[in-house]
């Protein structure tokens, strides 16, 4: 037999690959955002300009900057990077509460998504 693409344990490659790209694009959106707002930003990002905004890492970005972003941007773009990690480490996919894999409906409706929804919602009834 060969090596399949897809196994009980993990995503097709393709889909890993589509999720990488739409969390690149969410994080090139936030940059995208916060340089048209703010001269300094758009400066980073022009000296970073052999990188994609997309891929210029948050410890690139003077944190006097992040500080800029609204509370909810700061917390989505946190978010994303955790995402992009967890896909480089092979760990995509997995809830980090439960370790349950999250239905990839979740994940194509939020990308950066790191918890099933019983476990979100559990934190979500904490938090209250």
């Amino acid at each position: 037999m060969g090596t399949k693409a897809h196994s009980d344990k993990g995503f097709k490659k393709s889909f890993m690959d589509e999720m990488r790209k739409k969390l690149v694009e969410l994080k090139r959106e936030i940059f995208e955002h916060l340089a048209s707002e703010d001269e300094e930003f758009r400066q980073i990002l022009h000296d970073e300009d052999h990188k994609d905004a997309g891929d210029v890492a948050t410890d690139d970005i003077d944190k006097k900057l992040l500080e800029t972003l609204g509370g909810q941007e700061q917390k989505r773009l946190n978010l994303i990077e955790a995402a992009l990690y967890q896909i480089e480490s092979g760990r995509y996919g997995k809830c980090i509460s439960c370790g349950n894999r999250i239905p990839e409906e979740r994940l194509r409706a939020i990308p950066y998504a790191l918890m099933c929804l019983d476990c979100k919602a559990r934190e979500e009834r904490r938090n209250r």
